[in-house]
């Protein structure tokens, strides 16, 4: 299926450009907008490039964000594609409609009969998530286990069980210093916090006003790297503790 939308529809005659009294052509007067037309939608952008076929905006959007390492506001995608921050918002919705199963996506078309128009695809293994002011793909949750094991299985570089810990005493204690961190976990940790810099999931975030020591927190590579949009979405841990000690407060 093509994404070309011709000028006049078969059949049907286009109306003779007007004329002027000095003999110069004059532009064909537009059709007034009408509220039940729906959203008006640009026509003129560089997804149009002469002689080339005409670009559909959510495939190109799709385009761009299957590449992305990071999450992409709708800004920063409607700066890349040329056109307003709405047909961007209305391009992901139509596209994670898609995904979900939906209505197939595609900018809004005149020229495609009513049944192909709304046909249903299949539920994709991935969807597109909003995380930390950005969408991105992630696959969905019933494969995580399953794609969790591949990974595991074919990645080498892996955090260690310490690293991990430590992570997650920065997370859910930020801002932390270095030996608030050791204090808890009853190890030195300046090894694994130095990976974790330099992995770009902790940062310096501040220093210690009585002592000092640097603090340190989370990235915004961490909440992508959970799916998660903030660090409130983080479990209670309490919980995940034999008896909800250890250096953490009691989730209430």
């Amino acid at each position: 299926m093509t994404n070309e939308t011709t000028h006049a529809e078969e059949g049907v005659e286009s109306a003779p450009p007007a004329v002027s009294g000095d003999g110069q052509e004059s532009p064909t007067p537009l059709a007034p907008h009408s509220a039940d037309d729906g959203p008006e939608l640009s026509v003129a952008t560089p997804l149009d490039v002469p002689g080339q076929p005409r670009l559909d905006l959510d495939r190109a959007i799709e385009a761009i964000l299957f590449i992305a390492d990071e999450p992409q506001s709708v800004v920063h995608l409607a700066a890349a594609v040329a056109r307003p921050v709405a047909e961007v918002r209305a391009s992901i919705a139509r596209l994670r409609d898609d995904y979900d199963g939906g209505a197939a996506s595609g900018e809004p078309r005149t020229d495609l009969a009513a049944e192909e128009a709304t046909a249903r695809g299949i539920r994709r293994a991935f969807e597109l998530r909003e995380v930390g002011g950005g969408w991105r793909f992630y696959v969905r949750g019933e494969y995580d286990a399953l794609v969790t094991d591949f990974v595991v299985t074919q990645s080498s570089t892996r955090l260690s069980q310490a690293a991990l810990e430590t992570l997650s005493v920065i997370a859910y204690k930020q801002p932390i210093s270095r030996s608030q961190v050791a204090s808890i976990r009853a190890v030195n940790v300046d090894s694994v916090v130095r990976t974790l810099l330099g992995r770009g999931l902790v940062t310096e975030v501040d220093t210690d006003p009585e002592t000092g020591a640097i603090l340190y927190g989370t990235t915004e590579l961490l909440l992508t790297n959970l799916g998660i949009n903030s660090l409130d979405e983080l479990p209670p841990i309490s919980p995940l503790l034999d008896d909800g000690q250890g250096g953490f407060d009691l989730d209430g």
